[in-house]
């Protein structure tokens, strides 16, 4: 038997097999360790499940293929995988995976791994407010008290939507919502989702909705993937909340606190496998394109929590994936 065909038989039986909803979250609930991974069940995905290991969450635009995250799956098993996707999805890209998904992809199918932004870990053990480096959140915190800002868990929607639409107005890219790198602020499945608003006279003035991380069925951690405040009240929102939360989790016993994707934070080095073209127009759009998103500003303030960075990357197969970034950019905008 071909390769050929023995691919398609396989592919063939995978289908056959895909998941039903409960059984994703299964998955998710055993091996969702990265911070996209609850972003994985966002409404429009698409899905390569293999029974007994996990699944490959994805999107398609214009012909193209673009993997979310990393596999789903115990991390020993990224390779098995990988290997069963790429035979189906051949000229498949992949967004903000980690570096075993990028040694493995280039390493068996040639493709680059170029560094696409890094992350933050912040360890919630060691997790205080003291430091010269924390100043200016605790210069928050102050703010916001004096301000008389209180901030209260609850999972009601409040204000959400009026609150969005205001902040989205004061944004450099005034597009509705976008989804897939961030997931859209409205979601059917919310399970241990955890919600902080924040408020000024009885008035919600902001909130951040985190999504949970984890690791054989405990939540390891937390990722803030919403964030919006109400744009006539400018200092202290974020920081308030975030520290609000970060002590919650903390009391609860939760280990980590992630920051999620910082973009265009790249490593002035580059690696072997990266593509280096790529890598210098990144570094360009990062220092000359902060009309087009505040990457600056965004990297400050995620710096401002003091946590362990590191890196994150896409894959591709051709030196320059033009085609794979329009599509992501088009994949991000709400239908």
């Amino acid at each position: 038997m071909s390769d050929q065909i023995l691919a398609l038989d396989q592919a063939s039986e995978l289908e056959s097999n895909a998941f039903t909803f409960s059984e994703r979250v299964g998955y998710l609930k055993r091996f969702g360790g990265h911070s996209q991974s609850f972003s994985t069940l966002q409404p429009g995905m698409q899905y390569f499940d293999v029974p007994g290991m996990g699944y490959v969450a994805y999107m398609r635009q214009w012909g193209t293929t673009i993997v979310l995250s990393d596999p789903v799956c115990a991390p020993e098993n990224f390779g098995a995988v990988l290997e069963l996707f790429q035979k189906r999805f051949p000229n498949a890209s992949y967004v903000q995976v980690s570096k075993p998904v990028v040694d493995f992809l280039h390493q068996r199918f040639g493709l680059y791994g170029t560094q696409f932004g890094s992350e933050s870990r912040i360890d919630l053990g060691k997790w205080s407010l003291s430091g010269k480096k924390k100043q200016i959140l605790r210069t928050a915190l102050n703010q916001a008290e004096k301000s008389a800002i209180t901030v209260q868990e609850r999972f009601s929607d409040d204000h959400t939507r009026e609150i969005s639409e205001a902040w989205i107005r004061t944004r450099k890219c005034k597009s509705n919502e976008i989804r897939f790198l961030i997931r859209p602020m409205d979601m059917e499945y919310r399970e241990n989702e955890r919600r902080f608003y924040a408020y000024q006279d009885g008035k919600a003035v902001g909130f951040i909705y985190f999504d949970p991380i984890y690791r054989d069925n405990e939540i390891i951690s937390y990722v803030p993937n919403i964030s919006r405040a109400n744009a006539d009240f400018k200092q202290g929102i974020f920081y308030t909340l975030m520290a609000h939360a970060m002590e919650a989790f903390k009391a609860e016993g939760v280990p980590y606190l992630d920051l999620g994707l910082i973009p265009l934070s790249l490593d002035s080095t580059t690696e072997h496998q990266e593509g280096r073209l790529l890598k210098r127009i990144l570094h360009g759009i990062y220092n000359r394109g902060n009309f087009i998103y505040n990457f600056k500003g965004l990297e400050f303030t995620k710096s401002r929590f003091r946590g362990d960075n590191f890196k994150t990357y896409c894959c591709h197969k051709r030196s320059i994936p033009a085609l794979e970034f329009i599509a992501m950019f088009k994949l991000t905008q709400v239908l």
